[in-house]
């Protein structure tokens, strides 16, 4: 993994660039597959009344998720996927603005 101009990626595996789907191509089509699946899965637990639905679809959710993030990690180890380095002066000011907004939490924000 490199670390140039504040950009965070693994050498990029290469795939033919043609029309037809590489397995870049695939991975991603699946990856976004299983993040609208999530989402889906996520409405289901909000409104699911009965209880032992709700435990089927938790762990329907669960499994969902888990082979999500294993593709998101598969399609960053392969570089496929960047992010740029956040300076840690940002981190800084991000971290102070929401300790800030926790003092209006119900409880405190001492929790």
């Amino acid at each position: 993994m490199s670390q140039q101009n504040n950009k965070i990626q693994n050498p990029k595996t290469q795939v033919p660039e043609s029309p037809q789907m590489n397995d870049r191509d695939y991975i991603n089509d699946i990856l976004a597959t299983e993040k609208y699946m999530t989402n889906n899965y996520s409405y289901a637990l909000n409104e699911a009344s009965h209880e032992s639905l709700y435990h089927t679809v938790s762990t329907i959710f669960n499994e969902t998720q888990n082979c999500q993030r294993e593709l998101f990690n598969l399609m960053f180890k392969k570089g496929w996927y960047s992010f740029e380095a956040t300076p840690q002066q940002k981190l800084d000011q991000t971290y102070q603005q929401f300790q800030g907004y926790s003092t209006q939490f119900p409880y405190g924000g001492t929790h």
